[in-house]
């Protein structure tokens, strides 16, 4: 049973899926997960196939579009800061551990990517979260660009942010930069497999997802660093599954990032692309399946 909810976020409505399992008799309350999607992503973009088999485990979920993306409110468009978005899922978390269906002692917290590295911040400092999965997460922005673009491309970035920057200050307009692009050509997310998963959705989604974010969202992409608290999650329990073949998020860092965390604590690694997980098998039954297993034991077993 799903429905479209809403909930208030710094006076800004985050619009979002709410997810209830059929069978829940009357009076009972179930644990929760809530969700969001990665950079510039919306909901759509296969997040109810993860819903779906938190569903089917018993589970409810929350899914949310943050502000300024998908449909949600919020202006500029394409605005993607992580102090707003950590807002969003701990916003989130409060407006769902209110629903009479919920146990606000059982709730978890899932992400992606870029929320993937929400997931680390925001699991560290809010102890409402009993369990949490960070997918292919973010671990450091600076060392993920440098990794995979190189030294020239850091500093052609950094020079574009800091005129960005200057521009500002005299000006209040807005810049924008593609989130994906065709192989060759300038975005944020500079790799092929990136350009083929936002891109092939098409009309399916183009009313609610757009190719682009404000430079100000690059600038605070490249100095995000979500992994810095890492060692306090525990003694949240900790799920980071990761991609051996990532394109965007190096394995490398990953694992040292990992090393840090305190226990109870697990990796995953599957000999995947970044994007593999969403929806190509067997990758995404093996991400979804140690997801759903890990908030079976950490969220229903309590």
């Amino acid at each position: 049973m799903r429905r479209d909810v809403e909930f208030l976020s710094d006076g800004l409505k985050c619009k979002g899926w709410f997810y209830v399992p059929d069978d829940i008799k009357e009076g009972q309350k179930v644990p929760v997960i809530v969700m969001a999607h990665g950079f510039s992503a919306v909901k759509e973009m296969f997040l109810s196939n993860y819903a779906d088999r938190f569903i089917a485990s018993g589970m409810a979920v929350l899914v949310f579009d943050y502000r300024f993306l998908g449909e949600s409110e919020g202006e500029p468009r394409g605005q993607v800061l992580p102090h707003t978005q950590l807002d969003d899922y701990r916003n989130a978390i409060t407006w769902v551990s209110e629903q009479p269906e919920i146990d606000e002692n059982h709730i978890g917290v899932w992400g992606t990517s870029y929320s993937g590295g929400h997931v680390l911040h925001v699991a560290a400092f809010d102890r409402r979260i009993k369990a949490a999965v960070a997918q292919v997460p973010n671990i450091c922005g600076w060392r993920s660009v440098l990794k995979h673009q190189g030294e020239d491309a850091l500093h052609m970035v950094l020079g574009m942010v800091n005129a960005d920057r200057a521009a500002r200050y005299h000006n209040p307009a807005i810049n924008y930069f593609p989130v994906v692009a065709p192989e060759g050509q300038p975005a944020v997310l500079g790799t092929p497999d990136a350009y083929d998963f936002f891109l092939r959705f098409g009309e399916e989604i183009k009313s609610t997802w757009i190719n682009q974010v404000t430079i100000e969202s690059l600038e605070k992409m490249i100095e995000s660093n979500p992994a810095d608290a890492i060692e306090i999650i525990s003694p949240t329990p900790l799920l980071i599954v990761a991609a051996e073949n990532d394109s965007l998020i190096p394995i490398d860092v990953v694992r040292e990032a990992f090393t840090r965390a305190g226990e109870p604590k697990k990796l995953v690694a599957i000999s995947c692309g970044h994007f593999d997980v969403y929806d190509i098998e067997p990758y995404h039954s093996q991400a979804v399946g140690a997801a759903d297993q890990w908030f079976r034991d950490h969220l229903q077993s309590f």
